[in-house]
């Protein structure tokens, strides 16, 4: 396994993919495509790596693509319901009265974060408006995912100093993601609380990881790392590759899992969920899970192929078996760049750099494949 190098920021490709309102979703090759105009869900996930982005490059060179997601989120925002519309056209046109689950979600955690790590006290106080507008309604979502992304978005509010709704909504949430374990608790075969594993997975033991640590409470954490070690298990090769659960498929229970097509954010999510661990228990084996989700990026997958262009800071929409699908879209991109800056803070804050000697040590965590 070569060694993963940590690329500089490259944001070429996601300003090609900027529109007039926010970032198109898809492209063609790496030609952006306005058939299917804007999402939240995208534009959230912008306002994120923006926030990212300026350690590395300062908030003056990130400003304006900030304030553009935060105008859009504003846009999206119907106060009548206290949610967010999800799908635009290109012209501008909203497609749909409210988005779905997830889409709230994802708005609230970027919106969480923005009032607690924006530098700019304009761009603060238009995040906080936002979230609290949300807040009430963001507490009835039952998907899981949603939940979580709401829930780390809550405990980011928090640290940005918002209390009362704020606390009420985070231990809410909390509870709604340990009911939905709790069931599942006794099968180490299946700890996972839906009958098919699907995408975005690793989002949910990191939002129970965080919610223990907050709390105080083992039994979320235990629960937090148990799924997660399972998640790592299953989804390691036998020489110590990643390999995430596809989308042509999926994996449902009892059945064979889908191999492909593999999407970026499972690796994202994966590196996500191990540095909430590893900042949970300070053991170095998530260090090492961090660097195996990493190197599937940059070609250590089954097929041995990079799915990233670090000139461009592009990254291709899934690893297929017949190779990477050429299309270089918004989640894909935002997921490669979102990965490397938090692999990036990580190797800065351990001072560690343990690229090129996770195949043998990942294997004390994954064991034999299942």
């Amino acid at each position: 396994m070569a060694d993963r190098p940590l690329h500089p920021v490259r944001r070429q490709h996601l300003d090609a993919l900027g529109g007039p309102f926010g970032i198109w979703q898809h492209a063609v090759g790496t030609t952006p495509s306005e058939v299917f105009g804007s999402c939240t869900d995208d534009v959230a996930r912008v306002l994120l790596v923006d926030l990212l982005h300026r350690r590395e490059l300062g908030w003056p060179a990130v400003r304006a693509a900030a304030w553009r997601s935060l105008r859009f989120l504003g846009e999206a925002f119907d106060p009548a319901t206290g949610c967010f519309r999800n799908f635009r056209a290109a012209d501008g046109s909203w497609l749909e009265a409210a988005g779905s689950e997830d889409s709230q979600g994802r708005a609230l955690l970027a919106l969480g974060v923005a009032l607690a790590e924006a530098p700019e006290d304009a761009a603060v106080a238009r995040a906080r408006t936002l979230f609290v507008g949300t807040l009430p309604a963001i507490r009835r979502v039952t998907a899981l995912r949603a939940t979580a992304s709401a829930l780390l978005g809550c405990s980011a509010a928090l640290d940005g100093g918002l209390r009362g709704e704020t606390q009420r909504a985070f231990e809410e949430l909390a509870s709604r993601l340990r009911r939905a374990f709790t069931a599942v608790e006794l099968d180490p075969d299946w700890p996972w609380p839906e009958a098919v594993l699907t995408y975005e997975n690793a989002l949910l033991p990191r939002a129970l990881l965080v919610a223990g640590a907050r709390l105080g409470d083992d039994d979320l954490r235990r629960t937090g790392l148990r799924v997660l070690d399972w998640l790592v298990r299953v989804q390691t090769t036998p020489d110590g590759s990643f390999s995430p659960v596809g989308s042509s498929g999926w994996w449902p229970r009892g059945e064979a899992r889908s191999r492909f097509d593999q999407q970026p954010i499972e690796a994202t999510a994966m590196i996500l969920a191990a540095e909430a661990a590893f900042r949970e228990t300070g053991e170095e084996r998530y260090l090492r899970v961090v660097e195996m989700a990493y190197g599937w990026f940059l070609g250590d997958n089954e097929l041995g192929v990079p799915l990233v262009d670090p000139a461009s800071g592009g990254c291709h929409d899934g690893l297929t078996p017949r190779g990477v699908n050429l299309n270089e879209g918004a989640e894909s991109t935002l997921m490669w760049l979102t990965a490397l800056e938090h692999v990036r803070g990580l190797r800065v804050a351990t001072g560690s750099d343990i690229a090129g000697h996770v195949r043998g040590a990942v294997r004390v965590l994954a064991g034999a494949r299942s």
